[in-house]
């Protein structure tokens, strides 16, 4: 059953971004997984309730790259500077692979950072950890992680939408540079 529930969960994303959610219907995703439209409403009440699973997928898979990086043997410097890389390519990259899907993505940001709320606090944690193994490790000087890390978490978010749409440029910031700029700035204060 949870094979079907990820089955559907995907073909629909493959059509939202190929044809956008409006123009996607229930049939479409039916026809396309090879289910009766009756097996998609086992699962789902509607086509918004299977846009909000792909949103919540996509976030998953978000989070499960950075809890990767954060369970590594690195120093707590390295993890960090890894951390928000992989974070700012990997928010970028699902924007980009599910096509038409971008334009829901920045129309509805509000509806977004509610479905992400979940993974959030989640991300906030990994943070909190690296911060923590730093401290510990005289690397980072922080009065108080817990703090720190929900402002990182919630900085670099502001930054996905800019990546995203490489709004630097307009700055004479070269994007191959960018993420050297980010590092350097975000870094500059909590490293003795």
């Amino acid at each position: 059953m949870v094979r079907t529930r990820e089955l559907l969960i995907d073909v629909a994303r493959q059509l939202f971004a190929r044809q956008g959610v409006a123009a996607t219907t229930m049939n479409d995703i039916a026809e396309a997984s090879g289910k009766g439209r009756r097996t998609i409403y086992t699962y789902f009440k509607n086509k918004n309730e299977i846009y909000w699973a792909v949103v919540e997928a996509e976030s998953k898979h978000l989070y499960a790259r950075l809890e990767g990086l954060t369970n590594r043997d690195l120093p707590p410097e390295e993890k960090l500077l890894n951390y928000i890389n992989i974070r700012l390519e990997a928010v970028k990259e699902a924007v980009v692979r599910n096509g038409t899907l971008r334009a829901e993505f920045f129309r509805d940001i509000w509806k977004v950072e509610k479905a992400r709320r979940s993974i959030d606090l989640r991300e906030v944690a990994l943070l909190r950890s690296i911060l923590s193994e730093g401290v510990e490790q005289g690397v980072f000087h922080i009065p108080n992680v817990t703090a720190t890390a929900s402002v990182l978490h919630y900085a670099l978010r502001g930054l996905d939408v800019p990546y995203i749409r490489n709004n630097f440029s307009e700055s004479g910031i070269d994007r191959s540079r960018l993420k050297d700029y980010i590092l350097d700035f975000i870094l500059y204060g909590i490293k003795r």
